[in-house]
């Protein structure tokens, strides 16, 4: 009882930075991964809820529409439908919750845009699955305040990468040195940089 009365008041005297464990706390429950609902629905039904949970969109492969809406996600015979493409823009996605995209085989597309979870770690994770490094071939790293030059050279395990577009990313120091690292790596890379 006194922990509770101690946290009541914290939150009275310290609003805003109550506010700010709250939705990361929350945000942290949102990419807690379910295996059994996994093994229940499929890995890419499963990643689809947990995208959407978390404010990222899905495309289908064979449909040109984005998913934003949870509750409308098309239903039908399990694994029918297989993520081509995710739209993490300004989602919660966070690094706990990436093992949901281990059993993707059709990802071709991912967009992290203002994603403020997203750090070297996730883009260590994404690169060490292996079907991602032999379906994606499209990446987009935009105003992640937490990727460094760790981060983006470990996308050079993305051995089917044609195109990569970063920006506004100040934890890049050594842009050179990284860029030469990734096209040394994948000589057929397409690489747009806005770093400055």
């Amino acid at each position: 009882m006194r922990l509770l009365s101690q946290a009541v008041k914290f939150a009275g005297t310290h609003p805003e930075r109550s506010r700010r464990h709250f939705w990361g706390w929350l945000n942290a429950v949102f990419n807690k991964v379910d295996y059994e609902r996994i093994k229940a629905v499929g890995p890419d039904r499963a990643a689809a809820e947990w995208l959407l949970r978390c404010g990222a969109k899905v495309r289908f492969q064979g449909f040109d529409r984005w998913h934003l809406d949870y509750n409308a996600l098309p239903t039908g015979s399990l694994g029918r439908y297989k993520i081509q493409a995710i739209d993490a823009t300004e989602s919660c996605i966070m690094y706990k919750g990436f093992d949901y995209l281990d059993g993707l085989k059709h990802l071709e597309e991912v967009k992290f845009n203002k994603c403020i979870y997203i750090e070297d770690a996730c883009l260590e994770r994404l690169t060490s699955i292996e079907n991602l490094q032999e379906s994606l071939y499209m990446m987009e790293v935009v105003s992640c305040g937490n990727v460094t030059d760790k981060g983006i050279i470990a996308l050079h395990k993305l051995r089917k990468l044609e195109y990569l577009f970063l920006s506004d990313l100040p934890g890049i120091k050594d842009r050179q040195t990284t860029v030469d690292r990734l096209q040394t790596a994948l000589p057929h890379l397409e690489i747009q940089l806005d770093l400055d």
